[in-house]
């Protein structure tokens, strides 16, 4: 975004900068931390809230900076206004703190995140989200939330839902229909566990169960989901088309019947092998012959379909860019305007007997499948933000896409709030 640069230098000379508050600080939070610390000028990061201070602590000192432990929001205050970071354990403490601009959900946690998000929009906070699972489960009615408050609720540049929404934007804005917006992935196994990805999980520094969550398929689909929500696609299928394809991503013109996806108004989907990768495509058409003489002059083909890519997504690197806008220019990066187009529902892993107590995303027990909304609401299938902890009331096959009626759900959680409140609010 190259208006963001210039808006956050003029930030840096004016002594300005956009006061960010973090709370998560795992793998991604890490990341972000060290790029805001070190890469952006006229931005800070004032504070970081995490269950485990250790790791907030450790956020900070791997960027080169050592933050002071506070335990509420006055200090936290006290610790800003002396220019000096501050680790806490209470979440809800840092979204009182004065001194604050935006915050940024790093958790990955669905129940946990639905009570940061609706604390930070009720504070009147911007708020720049990296909970895709959040996101694809109550997304639409947070954002409904947000926007009746007069604050920003956006999904995250950098990402690949945000690369394909600053793709799809583009796309639209030269004057071409976006029919399927897709997601290229390397890796994609239903029955992977955090057992299997143990061993990369540790080379890389990340959590077993979020890198399961990469390789079996659920968070491709939430990714999915964000971006259909957002710019009202849906799924050529349960699960997507989610074809392999070892050639380039500009192949995939002749691949979609033009007519089928132009009758859905438009899908999201996933290829897996393609190349430039892992990065995102957008595929539209144009309806003036006199430009498309121009696209095929300009190397895009004959159409009907057009290809466009971006052969990267560099996650935290752009968050600052989603920080920015929401701030000082009240743009959200991705945002759901309205109801819930597809959803992504719990599907076994395994044949599993009644009783059994489902584990969490990225687990042993489940994975996620792309599911249009009607059709998740006509059969009631279980959204899987809301599987987890969920009791099975009876013997469950292999693949089976599990129902409402399958499951007893923990009691007095805030994500099954939310989650009735949106279907009333939207079917």
């Amino acid at each position: 975004m190259l208006i963001v640069d210039n808006a956050l230098r003029a930030r840096a000379a004016r002594g300005e900068p956009i006061r960010v508050g973090m709370i998560g600080a795992g793998f991604m939070g890490r990341g972000l931390a060290n790029q805001i610390v070190n890469s952006v000028p006229g931005m800070d990061l004032v504070a970081i809230a995490n269950r485990t201070l250790a790791h907030a602590r450790r956020a900070y000192t791997d960027a080169g900076l050592e933050p002071r432990e506070v335990d509420s929001a006055t200090e936290l205050d006290a610790a800003v206004a002396a220019g000096t970071p501050a680790v806490l354990g209470d979440a809800f403490e840092l979204l009182k703190a004065t001194h604050l601009d935006c915050v940024v959900d790093v958790t990955g946690a669905v129940e946990f995140g639905a009570h940061v998000t609706l604390a930070a929009i009720e504070r009147g906070l911007p708020v720049v989200t990296m909970n895709a699972e959040l996101d694809g489960t109550v997304g639409p009615l947070l954002a409904h939330r947000a926007r009746s408050a007069g604050v920003v609720l956006t999904g995250a540049d950098g990402d690949q839902p945000g690369v394909q929404a600053n793709l799809l934007r583009f796309v639209q804005g030269i004057g071409v229909t976006p029919l399927v917006a897709g997601n290229i992935k390397g890796l994609q196994d239903e029955y992977r566990t955090p057992t299997t990805q143990q061993a990369f999980a540790e080379k890389w520094g990340q959590d077993p169960y979020m890198v399961t969550s990469f390789a079996d398929g659920t968070k491709v689909s939430f990714e999915q989901a964000i971006v259909a929500n957002a710019f009202g696609f849906t799924v050529g299928r349960r699960g997507m088309y989610g074809r392999d394809h070892d050639g380039h991503v500009d192949e995939l013109t002749g691949v979609y019947d033009v007519e089928e996806v132009q009758a859905l108004g438009g899908v999201v989907d996933y290829v897996v092998g393609a190349k430039p990768g892992p990065g995102v495509y957008v595929l539209g058409t144009h309806d003036d012959p006199k430009q498309r003489h121009y696209l095929e002059l300009y190397k895009l083909g004959k159409g009907p379909l057009y290809s466009f890519y971006t052969p990267y997504h560099l996650c935290h690197f752009e968050v600052p860019n989603t920080i920015a806008r929401a701030v000082d220019f009240a743009d959200a990066a991705l945002t759901p305007p309205a109801g819930q187009h597809v959803d992504v529902v719990a599907t076994a892993k395994h044949d599993m007997s009644a009783g059994h107590a489902l584990d969490g995303l990225g687990g042993y027990d489940t994975y996620g499948v792309a599911e249009s909304s009607r059709v998740t609401g006509d059969e009631r299938l279980l959204p899987m933000g809301v599987a987890e902890g969920a009791t099975l009331l009876r013997d469950v096959a292999k693949d089976e896409v599990l129902t409402y009626g399958d499951v007893s759900l923990p009691p007095g959680r805030l994500i099954d709030q939310l989650r009735e409140e949106q279907d009333k609010l939207f079917r």
